[in-house]
């Protein structure tokens, strides 16, 4: 548990203190692609159904119409708040690189994304750049998604994106994607992928699970299982990811990692990447 979070009510909305945390890195380090933040550093996103508009500022991050309950039963998981965040730092800074990591961008969590969003959006990322990702994951929405009141659109379900089919998915110019994100939908769709007990499987049996899925490799599965279930020992391996394994950790991970190793490997990546 997190020992030094704090959120409170004001005027509608809801002020969050939480040392060490920053929503701006968490949301633009690549592990999520439906954020952008606007010229007066208002961020803008939608995330489990609901349009979110939040600010940091001086130590402080504003949620904007978030009540009390909303805050608690979707943004406080979402960010990972509850996770000791520090406790891991102060042990991953055993180790010379993670020091460096960690000192440069620590404030990134792990955002708790919703299963089937994470899973389809990594899809997506396959042989992608970040900007191309997030236009596909907007069309998507747009395309098949659920107009909201406050802007923005639902991430579609599973239902809807069988019932538009391969064809159907042509507006969002995925390419070859698209029949790898019809596979996932009908695979969720019939039960034959179930999260909740994914979730509690054992690790290289969870991954091997999502691997069913046509296009799903180690790295989408790894992704799906660490920013989608939850899964903080879920370790992705992209090509930045295979250059600091050879180049630092030709080994293997410390043993500072063990248990977390996929929240160290944000760290490390947005490090690497950036420098």
């Amino acid at each position: 548990m997190n020992p030094n979070f704090f959120a409170k009510s004001e005027n509608n909305n809801t002020v969050l203190k939480a040392p060490g945390f920053s929503a701006a890195l968490s949301l633009d380090c690549g592990q999520a692609f439906r954020w952008s933040a606007d010229e007066n550093g208002f961020w803008h996103g939608v995330a489990y159904g609901r349009a979110l508009t939040l600010r940091e500022s001086e130590g402080e991050v504003t949620l904007f119409n978030v009540d009390k309950t909303e805050f608690e039963t979707v943004w406080r998981k979402y960010f990972d708040l509850d996770r000791d965040y520090e406790a891991l730092k102060t042990a991953y800074r055993a180790d010379e690189n993670l020091k460096k990591a960690v000192d440069f961008c620590g404030g990134i969590h792990i955002l708790n994304q919703e299963p089937w969003e994470a899973l389809c959006s990594f899809i997506i990322s396959q042989n992608n750049n970040i900007p191309r990702i997030k236009g596909i994951v907007a069309r998507l929405c747009a395309l098949l998604g659920n107009r909201l009141e406050n802007g923005g659109y639902t991430f579609p379900s599973p239902e809807k994106i069988v019932e538009a089919g391969i064809d159907g998915l042509a507006p969002i110019r995925s390419g070859f994607r698209a029949k790898y994100i019809y596979d996932a939908a009908v695979r969720v769709k019939n039960g034959e992928i179930d999260f909740e007990k994914i979730r509690l499987m054992p690790l290289d049996e969870a991954a091997a699970e999502l691997k069913k899925i046509k296009g799903v490799g180690d790295k989408v599965a790894a992704c799906a299982l660490l920013y989608g279930l939850g899964r903080a020992d879920a370790f992705p391996v992209d090509v930045w990811v295979k250059r600091i394994l050879s180049e630092l950790y030709p080994g293997g991970m410390p043993e500072c990692t063990r248990g977390s190793a996929g929240i160290a490997q944000q760290y490390l990546f947005h490090w690497r990447r950036n420098n």
